[in-house]
């Protein structure tokens, strides 16, 4: 059984942020899962939305800022004041810290945008250069990035049911044909979906199980993995083989 942090420990720190990657990585998550977008100046950052608004002090759309400028930015002081002087980090930067942690995986999130295949390049450039590969799944909800992805890289895949997806290409062929593992939310989540797609080969994911009882639902679903904003009731539910405590 293996928990993510949902870019990294979400629900006590500021999202995407070194610390709350470290803070994830100090209570023992078996995986970061994490979202990545491209500057103008063509460097590959950690963040989730389009736009700075929500998660900076800043305003406007990350593809417009140079990396110089989103460094300028408060990235902690939106969640809590303790927090202020955070910055948006680099991929380059999530990889050094990742060094004293080589047992942990990555879930690299491409987010769709006019520019994500080549941010998925640029990532994958990355990543490689550190001797990550082997050690990530890469994620993105636009069905064609995640198939050049699969085809270009030959990477492992995680993608979502085909409702999630844009672009989505049904059939035997089709999209769920590229994907290594599937995340499913908690309110599509059940048995018998999770063992229609085992029976297609893929892994089954949830996202996210933030409680007790969400997290022995996605058990008893039968996933074989969960995406947590907080991973401690999955890991207080789950031992280190896997097994109920």
């Amino acid at each position: 059984m293996m928990v993510a942090a949902h870019r990294g420990y979400k629900s006590a720190y500021p999202e995407n942020t070194l610390l709350a990657f470290r803070k994830a990585l100090e209570v023992g998550v078996d995986m970061l899962e994490f979202d990545l977008r491209l500057t103008r100046d063509k460097e590959v950052v950690v963040i989730h939305d389009a736009t700075v608004q929500r998660t900076t002090s800043g305003a406007g759309e990350v593809r417009d800022f140079t990396l110089a400028e989103l460094k300028s930015l408060d990235a902690g002081g939106w969640f809590a004041r303790e927090f202020e002087g955070l910055k948006i980090p680099t991929l380059a930067e999530l990889c050094e810290l990742l060094r004293e942690y080589p047992e942990v995986l990555c879930n690299v999130e491409i987010k769709p945008s006019p520019d994500a295949k080549e941010t998925a390049d640029l990532a994958v450039d990355v990543l490689n250069r550190y001797g990550y590969l082997p050690r990530c799944v890469f994620t993105c909800f636009d069905a064609e990035v995640l198939t050049h992805i699969h085809d270009t890289h030959g990477l492992k895949t995680q993608g979502f049911p085909g409702e999630k997806m844009s672009r989505f290409v049904f059939g035997e062929d089709g999209t769920y044909s590229k994907m290594w593992a599937i995340g499913v939310e908690m309110s599509l989540l059940t048995p018998e979906l999770v063992a229609r797609f085992q029976e297609q080969g893929l892994l089954v994911w949830s996202y996210c199980p933030d409680d007790e009882e969400g997290v022995r639902y996605s058990l008893e679903c039968g996933v074989t993995g969960m995406t947590c904003n907080d991973p401690l009731p999955a890991m207080a539910v789950i031992g280190k083989k896997g097994t109920l405590i």
